[in-house]
């Protein structure tokens, strides 16, 4: 029996390309079985046969033979006058088999019949993307330009499914037009009118992150780890790296030879300016690399308020703060930190001495010791208290006193 009203051929669905047959098969049996139950109450003793290839469906009903006086289920037996009108050689107990054509059910239940498949294949295609990309959550995807419209694109991916990048999520010198191939990040999966949208980006440091991944091998064997990233799409960048091998320079690797590696990145960004930070515990230290280029001389870290005051020199200010305030802007969310500049001219001594002139009162270590938290002239020192001193280094309460002591005594 050929179901022509229902599909021409299972070729009619092509367009559920996550859709294989044996699924397509198993919807359509469902759905007929629906209609057989709502008709006769119980459809166990009907068997339904599938063709895929040809796409014909056959119904079989299954019964009993009875005596004509003893049916009591018509859907299950049959009299035996009613058999033997199809074969004279029919007895009772035996099994009765025919085909049910589709004109049985009516024209409205086959019609109906082909809505629901594609209903539920629809429901079962969305299930899949949606599975698909929430998985993919974080990853990078790749996909052709398909529609441009003003507030977002829209973009296909291998299998033809639809992706959304809003205009917030694109690069401001990105420019696309209708067959180009892009490269972004799946963000997140919503839920619109019922229907799964797919949002990519650009914008956010996860797409950052997962160039170096595919740029430098180090990253992607963990060697090399990515504490921070912070971004002003398509103007700067700053990202902070950790080795796990103190053979590995972590900001050589991800530069690679002559740029070579964070060069691909950058052309991908639109010219965008990364800078590759050293992590470190050392909170001074990693303030300080935070706003390279520029060299600070002394900082005030007020911890309880997660601020800090930055003193440079004049020729050194307007590299801290960076054009349009972004290597500042971007420093802090890198660090944690409110930081505030001020020239050296404003504090309230006009000069400083280097730790280093202090070699013959105090013992090169110490001197060492306090340079490495980032204090590296008398006056940054004698900025903290004793108490300050004593819980950031390792030195001993005696110690920290005389050497307060031996600064203070320059400046009195």
């Amino acid at each position: 029996m050929n179901s022509f009203d229902l599909i021409e051929s299972f070729s009619d669905f092509k367009e559920f390309k996550n859709v294989d047959r044996v699924t397509m098969m198993r919807i359509l049996e469902e759905v007929f079985r629906g209609i057989l139950k709502k008709n006769h109450g119980d459809d166990s003793n009907f068997d339904i046969i599938i063709n895929a290839e040809k796409g014909d469906l056959e119904i079989w009903r299954n019964r009993e033979i009875v005596p004509d006086e003893e049916i009591e289920d018509p859907n299950t037996q049959i009299g035996l006058t009613e058999a033997r009108k199809h074969d004279e050689d029919f007895e009772v107990g035996e099994d009765f088999s025919e085909e049910v054509p589709l004109e049985a059910f009516g024209r409205r239940a086959v019609i109906t019949a082909r809505q629901t498949l594609i209903s539920k294949l629809l429901e079962l295609q969305k299930e899949d993307v949606i599975k698909k990309y929430k998985d993919r959550v974080g990853e990078i995807v790749v996909g052709e330009v398909y529609q441009v419209w003003k507030r977002e694109i829209l973009i296909l991916d291998d299998d033809g499914n639809e992706l959304i990048m809003p205009k917030s999520e694109q690069i401001p010198s990105d420019f696309f037009k209708k067959g180009d191939t892009v490269r972004a990040v799946v963000t997140r999966v919503d839920i619109k009118n019922n229907n799964p949208q797919i949002i990519l980006s650009r914008t956010a440091p996860e797409f950052l992150e997962r160039l170096f991944e595919l740029e430098v091998p180090e990253i992607a064997d963990g060697l090399i780890s990515i504490r921070n990233i912070v971004r002003e799409p398509g103007e700067r960048a700053k990202v902070a790296v950790e080795s796990f091998d103190d053979r590995i320079d972590p900001v050589g690797a991800c530069v690679g030879m002559k740029g070579s590696r964070i060069h691909g990145i950058v052309r991908e960004l639109r010219n965008e300016n990364i800078d590759v930070i050293n992590y470190t515990n050392n909170t001074n230290l990693f303030i300080a690399r935070a706003l390279s280029p520029a060299k600070i001389s002394s900082m005030q870290i007020d911890e309880d308020n997660d601020k800090v005051a930055v003193y440079l020199k004049p020729d050194q200010v307007s590299l801290a703060i960076g054009k349009g305030g972004l290597n500042i802007k971007l420093a802090a969310k890198l660090t944690g930190y409110e930081i505030d500049v001020f020239r050296e001219s404003e504090q309230e001594e006009e000069y400083d001495i280097d730790l280093d002139e202090f070699a013959d009162e105090i013992d090169n270590w110490i001197i060492d010791e306090l340079k490495s938290i980032g204090l590296d002239t008398a006056k940054s020192v004698l900025g903290l208290t004793a108490d300050e001193l004593i819980r950031r280094t390792e030195l001993e309460e005696e110690t920290v006193k005389e050497v307060l002591k031996i600064l203070s005594s320059e400046f009195e």
